[in-house]
């Protein structure tokens, strides 16, 4: 009865502990929700989206009602009330013309810096993510190294107890210990810095996150040639799509500038009352009301060399532009080269430590038997067992830096969703603990 209830109280703990991991999609979530960059993001994407609406307002009728009140006269008697109503349309007027063109482009500006901000997001997730999962690796790896060599430490005490093995045998042993000791507790901290990395991105202290699928397998990406990713990520990286936004505005801003030596003309329509009373002079004393409407033009004579100077500068900024555009489309290659070199690369390394995690495997069963037949000596066991953690914290670490790769790689090219991570989220597997 007691040995059922203990068998009941581990499964629901193991069940709770379940119940409250999360994978990567679920991390992301909580990261829409709590990342401040994010949030900072959206409120950006707000309020950028009125600059297409004040470079409209610029174009539309502007109505404004204004007037004064007096009193004058020895006593003040003569009272003065006058006010008005006043409609302007704008009919020819270039700069307000590029300003409204800007807005549209701010605001397209606005919505490709959103996305990338979301790409980012999804990069800094995965990458936070993969971080823990690297951190227990070899935080497990060490534990797992750890109880070998006590292990085989206590066989080497023995073995010298009994006058099999010398004494270097459990000198070599404790060495090997302490160091691995001492690397648990490294590992121990990389592992805490890592889950406040993402901590501070969700806000909150991760759950335990699901794993990698042992022996997953993962696959190349999609079509196989690198120029062809090159080639997109040179057209539809949104960091060379914002840069050529950023040229659009500055060729919208040298006409703004030139449209300094350009006339104005307006519409205006107004209606007036004046009234006037008290006066001791009768006639001053009337009330009349007054329509008008006609057009307003202004000729820009000579403004100091202001003008010639903006376009000038406009001019400049607009060569900057096309620079900062060309850096963008280099950058965006040079981001996909890497990132497609790092998968291929990665699925090969991956291939090799699956190969090396087997012939570690076999070295360490080798050694292990040579050392209990005496033609091997205690450091030969402790060398294999190091080797094989070795290569499974390095072939673990080799998944995640593709999977990751795999990621930025469509970032590179403009197509990483939440959709990608989903794929990449269909490989994990709820932890055990």
């Amino acid at each position: 009865m007691r040995n059922t209830l203990m068998v009941s109280l581990v499964a629901s703990a193991l069940l709770a502990v379940n119940a409250h991991a999360v994978d990567l999609v679920q991390t992301f979530q909580q990261a829409l929700a709590n990342d401040p960059v994010y949030t900072s993001a959206r409120y950006e994407l707000s309020a950028n989206n009125e600059a297409g609406v004040q470079g409209r307002a610029s174009l539309l009728p502007t109505v404004g009602f204004g007037g004064n009140y007096n009193r004058a006269g020895e006593s003040w008697s003569t009272i003065t009330n006058n006010y008005s109503l006043q409609l302007t349309q704008p009919l020819f007027r270039p700069a307000y013309w590029q300003q409204y063109q800007e807005g549209k482009l701010s605001v397209a500006a606005g919505e490709v810096r959103f996305a990338q901000a979301q790409q980012d997001l999804i990069l800094r997730v995965s990458q936070a993510y993969f971080d823990i999962l690297t951190a227990q690796d070899v935080l497990a790896s060490l534990q797992a190294q750890e109880s070998a060599i006590a292990e085989q430490l206590a066989s080497a005490k023995r073995n010298f107890d009994v006058g099999t093995a010398t004494i270097t045998d459990t000198n070599e042993a404790q060495a090997s210990y302490d160091l691995v000791v001492a690397q648990e507790i490294a590992a121990r901290n990389n592992l805490e810095v890592a889950r406040n990395v993402l901590q501070q991105i969700i806000g909150k202290p991760p759950a335990p996150l699901a794993t990698l699928r042992p022996g997953v397998q993962l696959s190349a990406p999609q079509p196989a040639a690198i120029e062809s990713w090159v080639s997109s990520a040179e057209q539809q990286n949104f960091g060379v799509i914002g840069q050529g936004i950023a040229v659009d505005i500055a060729k919208h801003e040298i006409k703004k500038s030139r449209s300094g030596h350009l006339p104005t003309v307006d519409l205006v329509a107004s209606r007036a009352h004046s009234d006037v009373s008290g006066s001791p002079i009768p006639f001053y004393n009337i009330s009349q009301m007054s329509n008008s409407i006609g057009v307003q033009w202004t000729i820009p004579l000579y403004a100091g060399g202001a003008v010639n100077s903006s376009v000038r500068q406009a001019v400049a900024l607009e060569d900057k532009a096309r620079s900062d555009l060309e850096n963008a489309r280099r950058t965006a290659a040079l981001n996909a080269r890497q990132a497609y070199l790092g998968v291929n690369s990665g699925l090969a390394q991956i291939k090799a430590f699956e190969a090396a995690e087997i012939s570690s495997q076999s070295s360490l069963d080798s050694n292990r038997l040579g050392y209990q037949v005496g033609v091997r000596i205690n450091i030969d066991v402790l060398n294999a067992q190091q080797q094989l953690y070795s290569t499974r914290r390095d072939l673990a670490k080799a998944r995640y830096d593709t999977l990751m790769n795999g990621l930025k790689l469509k970032s590179a090219v403009g197509t990483l969703k939440e959709e990608d991570l989903q794929q990449v989220n269909g490989l994990l597997v709820p932890a055990v603990y």
